[in-house]
């Protein structure tokens, strides 16, 4: 299955919006990263701020190019809770 893992948005005002990162390996991909509908199972340290905006600046999958394998790593889990959404009509 063809997929794209890695994505820039180096017009973003945040970019990059996470340090320790380089810029040239910096993944905004995770901006939509789908592992926060896991909630506290998703393997990062996301928070939310008073906002309710998502901010994965601790996040234990640093946001680089190689990392978002780990995302799809976990696509069975993320599938479940879709499922699981459209089964209960949520």
């Amino acid at each position: 299955m063809d997929h794209y893992s890695f994505f820039q948005n180096r017009a973003c005002e945040f970019f990059p919006c996470h340090k320790g990162v380089d810029a040239s390996d910096f993944n905004c991909l995770f901006c939509y990263c789908p592992l926060y509908a896991l909630g506290k199972r998703c393997g990062g340290q996301f928070t939310y701020t008073a906002q309710g905006i998502k901010d994965c600046s601790n996040c234990t999958f640093p946001h680089r190019r190689e990392d978002y394998a780990r995302v799809l790593e976990r696509y069975k889990d993320i599938l479940a809770v879709v499922q699981r959404i459209d089964r209960e009509g949520l």
